[in-house]
């Protein structure tokens, strides 16, 4: 089914012990549910699951040479699918449940399907902090293939609303968690086998932050090609058109703000990242929802998780295909 032809009714799941139980039997089915994370809502499916996985790149219309990321319960099932360097153990302990994915080895004989990592020899891989998909993996009892629950190349949904807008007729059902806390997607770093990490996209974890509690310092990205998700040059993309950095406001442009700015969009006029972060896609889904056609965005500091913003927002002004 191509994601243009919509042809089944999307449940709506409440986060209760019914509704858990209704998403993990209809995804032991290879049935694709929406289910909240701390970062975004993710479209989980049957990592083990060729037809599943496959379903997941259908839905979205994504490309299949992006990899995913697989979520797992515990420490013990992340074990069963990658090998895991000395420095992954030190950051797990540290970030995991979290908004902090890991790209190791992918284990042989592993219960993954190949379509998961994109052909790579390695695999990305996290546990969740959110407390509804905590317990939706356990009950499913395997891992879950969960990219971003949204058509591919848009924004990305932090409410069940923005995944019903999205993939309504599309997929089996949503699992309703709320709106999801951090706002913007997972830190993925890639861990060598001598401890190196690299930084392969910003997130919900700074790597101020991963240096200050570790002691391990991250290393920019130099490698060319994809290893992980959310490193496509056009992403997260509104329908409107967007011009960053911006001091001023043409008269055709609506502001998406951040600081003592004048805007009925801002998203912190306190100035606070993780608030503007917490904020970003939801507001980006309004103008959207708004038929805003040019979006001037106010700057946005480089540091902390405003690197993780600033990366979402250049991808999102980024020419398009």
């Amino acid at each position: 089914m191509s994601p243009e032809t919509p042809s089944r009714k999307t449940e709506l799941l409440s986060a209760d012990d019914a509704g858990i139980a209704r998403a993990a039997e209809l995804l032991r089915q290879a049935e694709l549910v929406a289910m909240p994370t701390e970062t975004v809502y993710g479209l989980a499916g049957d990592a083990s699951s060729d037809t599943a996985v496959a379903g997941i790149y259908a839905a979205k219309g994504r490309p299949s040479f992006n990899p995913l990321i697989a979520h797992v319960a515990d420490l013990d099932a992340a074990e069963a699918l990658v090998d895991i360097p000395a420095a992954a153990r030190v950051l797990a302990q540290a970030f995991w449940p979290g908004p902090m994915t890991l790209v190791m080895p992918l284990k042989p004989g592993a219960k993954v399907s190949p379509l998961v990592t994109a052909g790579l020899p390695t695999l990305a891989i996290r546990i969740p902090g959110h407390p509804v998909a905590r317990r939706l993996l356990k009950a499913f009892g395997g891992a879950l293939a969960a990219p971003s629950a949204n058509p591919s190349g848009r924004i990305s949904p932090t409410e069940p609303n923005h995944v019903l807008a999205g993939l309504s007729g599309r997929i089996a059902a949503v699992l309703d968690g709320g709106a999801c806390g951090v706002g913007v997607e997972s830190t993925i770093l890639a861990v060598a086998a001598d401890g190196t990490l690299r930084l392969l996209r910003p997130g919900g974890l700074s790597a101020e932050e991963v240096q200050e509690k570790t002691g391990l310092p991250v290393l920019a990205n130099t490698a060319t090609g994809i290893e992980a998700p959310g490193q496509m040059t056009s992403h997260y993309a509104p329908k409107g058109t967007m011009r960053l950095n911006a001091d001023t406001v043409a008269p055709d442009e609506v502001l998406l703000g951040f600081g003592p700015v004048r805007t009925d969009w801002n998203l912190s006029p306190a100035g606070n990242l993780p608030e503007a972060a917490a904020n970003l896609f939801r507001m980006m889904h309004g103008l959207d929802r708004a038929g805003v056609a040019k979006i001037a965005v106010s700057p946005i500091p480089e540091t902390g998780i405003g690197l993780a913003i600033n990366d979402r927002l250049r991808r999102a002004a980024a020419p398009r295909d």
